[in-house]
């Protein structure tokens, strides 16, 4: 609280300031997480943008715990994969590549740009996949990356890379679930199409 405060006033330090704010709730962060800006402009030191800060930075925290409230989906399938991540590829003119990030229950931590090119292509580094991957302790991956042109079929680049990255992945033991193209005709799955996946 002090630090979000950044000062306190000629007769006492940020830190007194501090406790002498939740002192007056008895430190219950759940009372004090109540007070308005005009609430706390009531004690000497703290004016109108401490105050804004305060109250900014507890909305912040409360908006943190209900998104973290949310269920994280699951991803079961390549379809779900696609679902998840098509809005972000579909009616792009120029490729980019994409990383979707799983725990160990397959569920999503988050999804990650790993690089943006032209039209015909994208350069993905498999460094960058793999240290993004560790970055977020990530158990599984599935690649996506977009065609402009609507073709589904994968390039022999593509398929070079997927297998790149597949023997890689293993290293770290970290398992390449798929890799999705998606375009606007769909989508293209190697674990869809690959039997022995």
């Amino acid at each position: 609280l002090a630090i979000i405060l950044g000062s306190g006033s000629r007769d006492q330090s940020a830190v007194e300031l501090a406790q002498k704010l939740l002192f007056h709730v008895e430190n219950d962060l759940s009372v004090f997480a109540n007070l308005t800006v005009n609430d706390l402009m009531k004690f000497k030191g703290v004016g109108q943008a401490k105050a804004v800060g305060v109250v900014a930075a507890l909305e912040l925290g409360r908006r943190r715990k209900l998104t973290t409230m949310r269920p994280k989906l699951k991803v079961t399938s390549s379809k779900m994969a696609y679902d998840h991540i098509r809005i972000h590829l579909q009616g792009l003119h120029h490729e980019e590549f994409h990383v979707i990030l799983l725990n160990r229950a397959n569920e999503i931590i988050c999804s990650k740009q790993i690089s943006i090119g032209g039209f015909s292509g994208t350069v993905a580094d498999g460094k960058v996949i793999f240290k993004t991957a560790l970055d977020y302790s990530a158990h599984a991956l599935i690649l996506v990356h977009n065609h402009p042109s609507g073709q589904l079929k994968p390039s022999r680049m593509d398929d070079t890379l997927t297998e790149k990255i597949k023997k890689g992945a293993a290293l770290f033991d970290i398992k390449l679930i798929d890799h999705l193209i998606v375009s606007s005709e769909g989508y293209y799955s190697y674990a869809e199409q690959h039997p022995n996946w």
